[in-house]
């Protein structure tokens, strides 16, 4: 920075809720197995109609995530983009994020008018967490399946996000976790950042989600007015 800056007119690029130019980008994160993919997918046939949309999708060697939302016809496959990150997946959404602009950047130059994208990281553990550098909001996915007990673990993934999903609350009677529990815990570390408990069984087209994601973009389109 220039020593005649003035320091009170710095805008850190990268601190939340600094908006970006361009579409919403919506980053989706958390464990391997979470749901991550399924959600994306959800989301984009319950949003696909209302909104131009398109999807950026992050695996460490291969474009599996990507191909199974192509397998799944969920968006026309220009409007899918995989990132290869060849290594640990909170790198290239954290650390070194250029791979996912320049799959951004594509997308918006092949969709002049995209309103929306979701960056969707590979699986990682609790610690993962996006640049605010690359995504406006980041929503993180836990699931019952490793116990009631993850959310009172914390990590910046639980606590920082600005929506947690907990998944596959169907099979909280199978794997002995108590949903009372998991919220009393989410909401004792988020500091009043909104958690949602989902089953993508019982509900294919992740309703709550898609009506956060729709308030989010009506902000951005209030802020941008």
């Amino acid at each position: 920075m220039p020593p005649d800056h003035n320091l009170d007119d710095y805008v850190d690029p990268y601190a939340p809720g600094h908006r970006h130019g361009g579409p919403l980008r919506v980053g989706l994160g958390g464990p391997v197995g979470s749901g991550k993919t399924a959600l994306a997918a959800a989301l984009c046939r319950t949003l696909g109609g209302e909104f131009d949309l398109a999807v950026v999708t992050n695996d460490i060697y291969t474009t599996e995530d990507a191909d199974f939302l192509r397998r799944n016809a969920v968006l026309p496959d220009d409007r899918i983009e995989a990132v290869q990150t060849g290594c640990c997946p909170h790198t290239a959404i954290r650390d070194d994020i250029t791979a996912n602009l320049d799959a951004v950047e594509l997308l918006e130059s092949r969709h002049p008018g995209l309103e929306l994208v979701f960056v969707e990281s590979g699986g990682d553990n609790l610690t993962a967490s996006f640049s605010y550098g690359l995504v406006d909001v980041q929503v993180f996915v836990v699931d019952v399946a490793g116990g009631d007990k993850v959310p009172r673990k914390g990590g910046p993934g639980v606590t920082g996000a600005d929506l947690l999903v907990v998944n596959k609350t169907d099979l909280a009677p199978l794997v002995g976790a108590d949903l009372g529990v998991m919220r009393r815990d989410a909401d004792a570390v988020r500091g009043g950042k909104p958690t949602l408990l989902i089953s993508l069984r019982e509900d294919p087209a992740a309703t709550p989600v898609a009506e956060w994601v729709r308030e989010q973009v009506r902000l951005r389109a209030l802020q941008s007015a």
